[in-house]
């Protein structure tokens, strides 16, 4: 095949499409084609892919696949693809079976014996990692963590010592006690991206300390809303974070020419995010040797 040229859906295949986070013409070429040239799609919500569908003038059938009836549609899709059709695999939002359904019709399809078919696009965690500015070359990709408090922090637990990043997925509704969690679990100093609403209108980056991140979301209301990737710098970076040390000894010196060291503490704290131990001790040793 021509790179670049138009294709259609093969029968007997199930094509594993990868839609739009939010912005609508976040989709490849490829997908279209294979939207428009199937013979059904399944959908995760057919109302959602509906819309998708009707900007891009798509007619092809739908069916629901969704976490509660998977396993009864799998069944139906190998049938299916048994008598020749062809079948796209669609998510709401990104790459089906990443912390979507998907997994399960994707096992059965391939141990049927048909051809699964990955068509790329939009993910997540990887537009998240895109613009965090983490360097990762390794990471670990967490996606949610359990809803009970003593199964979110055993899980973190498990992770806590993994020497690249972690990403996670979160709602809305916990977003507040998931960040209370890592900063219990993992610790003030590690560094955090949240990455919200991406693509969308109101998509907001935001880069911070862990420990300074459930203040940031108390803020405003309106930063607790929509969906959410999280990325937590590795162990080591802490460390990295020492390279910040000339620049907090000069600040704490201007401070100290004016202010006493509590004030000048406080000031610091505030202006850098750094934790108020390692800020105070520096400001005691400056002070010492200004008197010597």
């Amino acid at each position: 095949m021509t790179t670049g040229e138009k294709i259609s859906a093969v029968g007997n295949v199930l094509y594993v499409v990868a839609t739009p986070l939010g912005n609508l013409r976040d989709i490849t070429l490829r997908a279209l084609d294979i939207l428009a040239s199937v013979d059904v799609i399944a959908a995760e919500d057919t109302r959602v892919t509906s819309k998708l569908l009707a900007r891009h003038r798509i007619a092809t059938r739908m069916l629901s696949l969704h976490a509660h009836n998977e396993r009864r549609r799998a069944a139906e899709i190998v049938s299916l693809l048994g008598s020749g059709k062809s079948v796209a695999l669609v998510s709401d939002a990104g790459t089906p079976a990443v912390s979507d359904p998907g997994a399960v019709l994707v096992r059965a399809v391939a141990q049927a014996g048909y051809v699964v078919v990955p068509v790329p696009g939009p993910s997540a965690v990887i537009a998240a990692l895109s613009a965090s500015g983490i360097a990762a070359p390794q990471w670990l990709f967490c996606g949610f963590l359990p809803a009970a408090a003593t199964a979110r922090r055993a899980a973190l637990t498990r992770v806590s010592d993994y020497p690249g990043a972690l990403v996670f997925y979160e709602a809305p509704h916990r977003i507040a006690a998931t960040l209370d969690a890592l900063v219990a679990v993992l610790g003030p100093e590690r560094g955090l991206v949240v990455a919200r609403e991406l693509t969308k209108r109101f998509e907001t980056i935001h880069r911070c300390r862990l420990g300074e991140a459930p203040a940031w979301l108390a803020v405003d209301t309106d930063r607790a809303r929509g969906e959410f990737v999280l990325i937590v710098d590795a162990p080591g970076a802490t460390i990295r974070a020492g390279d910040d040390a000339d620049a907090h000894d000069r600040m704490l010196s201007t401070l100290l020419a004016e202010l006493p060291v509590a004030q000048a503490v406080r000031l610091a704290v505030k202006l850098t995010g750094a934790p108020r131990n390692r800020l105070y001790e520096r400001a005691l040793k400056l002070s010492k040797d200004d008197r010597h």
